[in-house]
């Protein structure tokens, strides 16, 4: 049974259809990848899934549960990181992580999840520095730390290595796969293809509000005929463009 049903979604802003009725499923214990250029409705289509926004029309379920209908019970289920996540600068590395497991304690011992963090962010002794006093990518790895150590039943992430350097970006990839369960899953969005290629089992192609591609990597590079998602990306675009 797929972990995420999402049947005919739409949003509409005013006189705007961001999302003109998608479908798709995430399986347990997959990465999905939703991928598409500025403006397709990915964030929007992320954004709901995270209970941030209301659907126009349709429906989305995550483990059973509708996400429009049962938003406290959604929320208990995922995590979500936007690709601008804040921070609170102030805060020392491990405090952040201590104020955020602070909202998941009665899922298990506040302190387990906190030392799983810092596993996961990897910032030596930097962990105990001010965040203020960060890189770019030193405060990415320690949000995606804050997004996987509660370890949700989905983790949604929206350019999960934005700012990271190639060997940074390289690790929280394993990071990431490393997270899978048989009942966990990531939905993930990323401009970057060699990521998408690298991590996710299937994925959604998204333009203008609608799905063009749908699938496993393989089985769409099959079809095109082709062997590198870049380049299935550009063309099935460009080929939906044209018919528009």
């Amino acid at each position: 049974m797929a972990l995420v049903r999402v049947e005919n979604l739409k949003k509409t802003y005013k006189q705007f259809d961001a999302v003109k009725g998608i479908s798709f499923e995430i399986n347990r214990g997959e990465i999905f990848g939703l991928i598409g250029p500025n403006g397709a409705g990915k964030t929007t289509t992320l954004r709901i899934l995270s209970t941030l926004l209301s659907t126009t029309e349709g429906k989305v379920l995550i483990n059973d549960r509708e996400v429009q209908h049962q938003p406290d019970e959604i929320r208990k289920l995922i995590s979500y990181l936007p690709e601008d996540a804040g921070i609170y600068k102030n805060l020392r590395g491990r405090e952040y992580l201590e104020f955020i497991a602070g909202f998941f304690k009665d899922r298990e011992p506040l302190q387990k999840m906190v030392e799983r963090g810092v596993e996961i962010a990897n910032l030596g002794d930097r962990i105990n520095d001010k965040v203020q006093n960060y890189s770019k990518g030193m405060t990415r790895r320690l949000v995606i730390a804050r997004a996987l150590m509660v370890q949700p039943v989905l983790a949604i992430l929206d350019e999960p290595t934005s700012g990271l350097d190639v060997i940074n970006a390289h690790d929280v990839r394993n990071v990431i796969r490393n997270s899978l369960s048989e009942e966990r899953s990531v939905l993930l969005s990323s401009h970057n293809m060699h990521e998408v290629e690298f991590l996710c089992d299937r994925v959604a192609l998204i333009h203008s509000g609608k799905i063009i591609e749908y699938g496993k990597v393989e089985e769409i590079k099959e079809r095109y005929g082709m062997n590198d998602i870049e380049g299935i990306f550009m063309k099935a675009v460009g080929e939906a463009t044209d018919a528009r």
